[in-house]
């Protein structure tokens, strides 16, 4: 029967008269006159190369109706603020939901085409959880136009809803477990009849006999290698189509081989078939694979369960006492919610009740509840343990610290990692080799004994797969990945780890990151005419809404009802100003505040609140070592790092912070360029230098850095310009290092394993000594043991201080597993 003709573009059946798409020169009938709009679109871009790369059919155009209206929703503010958060530096980040998206094509070409929109700076693909990361200045690109650019290439571009984040990961699940289903009991019944050939070889079974078990394994394996090892020939294909060479290759012309040269013999009656050999080969592949895909799930199941923990529902408390029960997402900034117990927090706010207990196990790993007290911040999805809590909403939807910890991990997963990329290379070099191997042996057998040629070749393709190299990084970064994200170090850029491993030298900013400050009340000095808790309520109004620790450090200190300011402005490493009832107000340092170039002597460590006439209060600040701090240092320092405290605080706070924590190299009154000279300096010198921060005043300090590292109350700034987030405490940086140190380790472990494989293996199965179904278990069991290898990065659980730990439970609120 002849197959109905398809559209060129999607691939959905063509009317009587359809229309032509013109591409490349070339006319292609399409179905409709949204798919000829959206080929040629894609023509003029010049990126019709897509139509070349691809491994499945596009959908069909997006109606032009549903695109606007689609485009009309997202620019909606109560819509836009839980899917966009707006960077420090004046651009925004949009996390999408893509509807369409099928193969690493369709994300070459996504990245292609918004690439070249006005304002659009980076945008990452995920193919498997078909989600894009779009950077951009919205002053010059709306987020209308870029889900229009989506549509025009064929696309929908969709709000990330709870719905969507196990979407793509079940479906692929599914798939994967139906193809292994297939595969092993396809390899079960092939192997089952082939026992019987085998036995029967012995007892002289009949020709028709021998025939008849034949096709039953033929009847067995077919569905195996037509289904089971479908994504491997989808793989070799797109490989090949791009002109690249990869593990798919080898594998996907070694099952053809001996399917097709199988199929034959059955046909002709010859005397060998290897229908149980492909299929305990494609069976073994397909495990593999499995694993592989768990192991990445498994690396940002953490992320997504975070997103699923945040409520749908909140209690607001109305001007009239009463609570009303609103969706989340109707919240805005100010809004006074009331939590139950053991209810989620919907948005992150400040406390206003005079003490709660929350659960923060999913940020910073901290399995026993902490205790937060009056104007210190809650954080959107912790959990209220013992008593209801009232707070403010601060921050709502993509700008809570939970969607900022999302959106961290999407910008990592949207990255390949160098040590990837490199084995990605390698593999791609082993494949010619193997390759010409293959050949070799082929034309070599011909020439000895053409009746094992074919078996030898195969052998040779099969076991000499590089399957297992191309494997060992990905699986070790994965993995640590994973386990780093489990103890509250959320690593933004893969490449981070490997260049932690290295580091020599590591600059610690100081207030916030080693140590949390609070508002002495006691030193608190009235200068003019307001009183003490009148000059805090216009410090605290002053700094609510940054997240600097000593913004927090006054909204704990200030009384609960606060004045509005407008017209509020930062200035990094100075203090901030606004307007308070048609009067200008500055806070920060004394020289800022006083708009002069030096602050009085008597000032010099004090934060001054002042007007246009002068001076209205000096606040004096106490600090405590951050938990963990101490225990950081002697673990960095034990591991030959040397540590040094780069500060814009006064000489005498510094020098008594730096003697607490044994540190012998400090800077005092440090403005951010001096911070970032002193790192460009040691990196002149050839050192490796990590800083950890957490003001926007250290943004270019952390950017100048190789590894910058951000505290979890980070400004936007420091996060944006960050290469790891610790969201608990500092000796989680500790055990970073060390799990990078191990996962370099692991990963040479397996890259020297792979090798040694190779080396022994190959020649045995060009000799001829290795069947192709031993060649199948051996390929497996190699890529078996890097993958089970890589799992062990972490088992140890070592603390920075150097004693065993157990490993923390994950809660079953975070377990998708637990969930289903």
């Amino acid at each position: 029967m002849i197959a109905a003709p398809r559209c060129w573009h999607c691939g959905e059946p063509l009317p009587a008269d359809p229309p032509r798409a013109l591409v490349a020169g070339v006319a292609h009938p399409v179905c409709c006159q949204g798919c000829r709009a959206v080929a040629e679109w894609i023509d003029e871009l010049g990126l019709a190369d897509y139509y070349r790369l691809r491994r499945a059919s596009a959908l069909r155009a997006p109606d032009r109706v549903d695109t606007a209206s689609t485009a009309r929703a997202v620019e909606r503010p109560e819509l836009a603020r839980h899917f966009v958060r707006t960077l420090g530096d004046g651009r925004s980040e949009a996390l999408v939901l893509v509807e369409g998206l099928r193969c690493a094509a369709c994300c070459w070409l996504i990245e292609r085409t918004l690439g070249r929109l006005p304002g659009v700076a980076e945008v990452g693909m995920n193919a498997q959880a078909r989600r894009a990361r779009i950077l951009y200045d919205g002053t010059v690109v709306s987020l209308a136009g870029i889900v229009e650019a989506f549509a025009r290439i064929g696309y929908r571009a969709l709000p990330l809803d709870r719905a969507a984040l196990d979407d793509a990961r079940g479906r692929e699940t599914r798939d994967a477990q139906k193809r292994l289903a297939v595969a092993g009991f396809g390899a079960m019944q092939a192997m089952m009849y082939a026992s019987a050939l085998w036995f029967g070889a012995f007892d002289g079974v009949d020709v028709a006999t021998r025939d008849l078990f034949r096709w039953l394994t033929l009847l067995a394996a077919t569905p195996v290698v037509l289904y089971s090892a479908a994504p491997f020939f989808a793989g070799a294909r797109r490989l090949l189509a791009a002109r690249r060479l990869g593990m798919d290759v080898p594998v996907a012309l070694a099952v053809a081989l001996i399917y097709a040269s199988s199929v034959v013999e059955v046909a002709a009656g010859g005397p060998d078939v290897w229908f149980e050999s492909v299929s305990m080969f494609v069976f073994f592949l397909c495990v593999g694979r499995y694993l592989e895909m768990r192991a990445r799930h498994r690396a940002g199941e953490l992320s997504d369960a975070l997103a699923r923990l945040t409520p749908a529902f909140a209690d607001r408390l109305e001007a009239d006492g009463s609570l009303r029960r609103v969706a989340a997402l109707e919240l805005l900034a100010g809004d006074r919610v009331v939590v139950a117990d053991g209810g989620a927090v919907p948005a992150d706010g400040d406390l206003e009740s005079a003490q709660c207990r929350v659960d923060e196990a999913l940020l910073c790993g901290e399995s026993v509840p902490l205790t937060r007290r009056r104007g210190e911040s809650l954080y959107a999805g912790s959990v209220v343990v013992g008593a209801p809590a009232t707070l403010r909403v601060t921050r709502v939807g993509a700008d809570t610290v939970v969607a900022g910890i999302v959106a961290l991990t999407a910008r990592a997963m949207s990255s390949r990692p160098r040590l990837a990329r490199e084995g990605e290379r390698a593999a791609a070099a082993f494949v010619a080799r193997v390759l010409v191997l293959a050949a070799a042996a082929a034309i070599g057998w011909a020439i000895v004994d053409i009746d094992r040629a074919f078996a030898a070749t195969v052998a040779v393709l099969v076991v000499a797969c590089p399957c297992a190299f191309a494997l060992a990084a990905p699986a070790a970064v994965t993995r640590a990945l994973a386990v780093l994200t489990g103890r509250g170090v959320l690593v933004v850029r893969p490449d981070a780890l490997e260049d932690l491993a290295s580091v020599t030298h590591l600059l610690f900013d100081k207030t916030g990151t080693l140590t949390e400050p609070s508002i002495a009340q006691e030193r608190t000095v009235a200068l003019r005419h307001v009183d003490r808790d009148g000059a805090l309520a216009l410090a605290a109004a002053l700094a609510r809404g940054s997240r600097h620790p000593l913004a927090r450090a006054f909204a704990a200190a200030a009384p609960a009802a606060l004045p509005a300011v407008a017209a509020r402005e930062s200035v990094a490493g100075c203090g901030v100003a606004g307007a308070i009832g048609g009067r200008r107000y500055r806070l920060g340092r004394a020289g800022y505040a006083l708009g002069r170039n030096d602050g009085p002597a008597d000032l010099d460590d004090a934060i001054v609140l002042a007007d246009d006439e002068g001076a209205i209060a000096a606040f004096h600040v106490d600090e405590r070592i951050r938990p963990g701090a101490r225990a950081a240092v002697d673990a960095l320092g034990r591991e030959g790092i040397r540590v040094g405290i780069a500060s814009g605080d006064a000489k005498a706070k510094v020098s008594s912070v730096a003697a607490s924590l044994g540190i012998a190299d400090w800077a005092a009154r440090e403005s951010p360029a001096d911070k970032l000279a002193w790192v460009e300096s040691l990196r002149a010198a050839g050192a490796r230098v990590a800083v950890v921060a957490d003001g926007v005043n250290d943004a270019p300090m952390l950017a100048g850095a190789d590894v910058a590292v951000a505290v979890g109350s980070a400004a936007d700034a420091a996060q944006a310009a960050s290469d790891i987030v610790v969201t608990g405490e500092l000796g989680a940086l500790a055990d970073a290092r060390a799990l990078a140190r191990e996962m370099l380790s692991i990963l040479r472990q397996n890259r020297r394993w792979a090798l040694g494989y190779n080396l022994a293996a190959v020649p045995l199965a060009a000799l001829g000594f290795v069947p192709p179904w031993l060649a199948a278990i051996g390929m497996s069991a190699s890529s078996l043991f890097v993958v089970l290898n890589a799992l062990r990065i972490g088992r140890s659980a070592r603390t920075s201080a150097g004693r065993e730990r157990e490993p923390v439970a994950l809660d079953p609120r975070l377990d998708p597993a637990a969930q289903a």
